[in-house]
């Protein structure tokens, strides 16, 4: 599988906020990395940070587990993966790419909720706006179970503020009397073993699951080389002993690309 995007995929990202890449894993990858990915959601260990209260309103919107790497060998071969990497490094113009963290997203069946609009940089405990996710499909993904829009450009509007996800605010009051009320939102419709990549300021929003069947993407969380700590709480952060303006470096923000 290459690791290079086109001019046209890359300026697409920069203009947009957004791209997609269709067939970033082989079949034999895809299989591989569903079966990982099944393995560490049903695990139970202390370093993952996992929500799944069969109760508990954030079910309804996903199922979550962050730093998989750090308890399944298999998951950090794809979280630590060069291909993603070296493709974030071309997306964003960085001369080097850290990795934030991984995050295995499943959408529920049943009572599922839509992901409401947000952007992500607002719950990152850093200031650098180039930072980014990949969102890899697992399953296919369409507006039955959960696929992914974006608004186009959003991510000049700047940073605003986080949004909650179970509870949430419309993140469109913020942006009245701008151009952002004039884009038209784009439904991103993908095939499992494809991506996409956006800005951690992008306006992003995925539809409820309404199958019979967990709807499995894997996101990771890139950064620019140099980005600092700003002191913010976050659970990958939070027992690092980091100092607010300090680089993130080291085995837990290995740089990747």
């Amino acid at each position: 599988m290459t690791n290079r995007l086109s001019k046209e995929q890359i300026d697409f990202y920069q203009e947009n906020g957004f791209v997609q890449v269709d067939d970033v894993l082989s079949a034999d990858e895809l299989q591989e990395f569903r079966q990982y990915i099944e393995e560490a959601m049903q695990e139970e260990n202390q370093n993952a940070i996992k929500n799944n209260a069969q109760n508990g309103s954030y079910y309804r919107v996903l199922n979550q587990k962050v730093n998989t790497w750090r308890d399944h060998g298999g998951m950090a071969r794809y979280a630590f993966h060069p291909r993603f990497a070296q493709m974030a490094r071309q997306l964003t113009g960085a001369d080097g790419i850290r990795f934030f963290h991984d995050h295995a997203l499943w959408k529920m069946p049943g009572d599922s909720k839509p992901t409401p609009w947000h952007q992500d940089l607002p719950y990152w405990p850093m200031d650098q706006d180039k930072a980014l996710s990949i969102w890899i499909a697992l399953d296919d993904v369409d507006e039955n179970n959960g696929c992914m829009m974006f608004v186009p450009k959003s991510q000049t509007v700047g940073k605003l503020k986080g949004i909650d996800l179970v509870n949430p605010q419309d993140i469109f009051q913020f942006t009245k009397g701008t151009f952002v009320e004039e884009q038209r939102p784009v439904i991103v419709r993908m095939k499992a073993g494809s991506c996409t990549f956006h800005s951690g300021l992008t306006f992003h929003y995925a539809h409820a699951n309404n199958t019979a069947n967990p709807r499995r993407a894997f996101a990771i969380i890139f950064m620019p080389d140099g980005t600092v700590y700003n002191g913010q709480r976050h659970v990958v952060t939070d027992d690092c002993a980091l100092t607010p303006g300090q680089p993130f470096a080291g085995g837990r923000f290995p740089r990747l690309a």
